[in-house]
């Protein structure tokens, strides 16, 4: 709960960033001599950007959750056996384990968005942050499509199969 309220938070903050420096790139804009208006549309692009990125990676998180939530329902979410450092990090044989299994898991069932949510929980445990990312937007896509419709394929690692961290 505590990393919800600081992600809307931060994302609050953000969004007042946003408007404040949108409101300089038009004020910029207002001078209407070339070099102003040139910032001005710059400066513009910026809060433009991050709205982007910032609504991206908030649809990531919602949608993620909601698989978390059914599989949480299902009695499906990894459980978190997994040996610690005394500092509290996951121990990276412990996490080399349990990928191995999970990459078993999910290339015996390439298609079952919960094996590519497993693996991507995996991916992170063994602090591979891009390939958790990637497996995890592989299981929102076989998710989606297996409400909608055709299957996509996989290639997280590029190699059209799960890799090792």
């Amino acid at each position: 709960m505590r990393a919800k309220i600081t992600y809307f938070v931060l994302a609050a903050v953000l969004v007042v960033y946003f408007v404040l420096v949108g409101s300089r790139g038009v004020l910029l804009i207002q001078q209407g001599t070339l070099i102003t208006v040139a910032f001005g549309a710059a400066v513009l692009v910026l809060p433009l950007i991050g709205a982007w990125f910032l609504w991206h990676n908030t649809r990531f998180a919602l949608l993620a959750g909601q698989l978390a939530r059914q599989l949480e329902a299902e009695g499906g979410l990894p459980e978190d056996d997994l040996a610690r450092t005394p500092g509290g990090r996951v121990d990276r044989a412990s996490a080399d384990a349990a990928f191995a299994r999970r990459q078993a898991e999910t290339e015996a069932r390439p298609q079952d968005w919960r094996s590519w949510f497993r693996l991507a929980v995996a991916y992170h445990d063994a602090r591979d942050t891009p390939r958790a990312r990637k497996a995890m937007r592989h299981a929102i896509a076989l998710r989606r499509a297996e409400r909608s419709g055709p299957v996509p394929s996989a290639d997280v690692g590029g190699t059209g199969e799960p890799q090792a961290p």
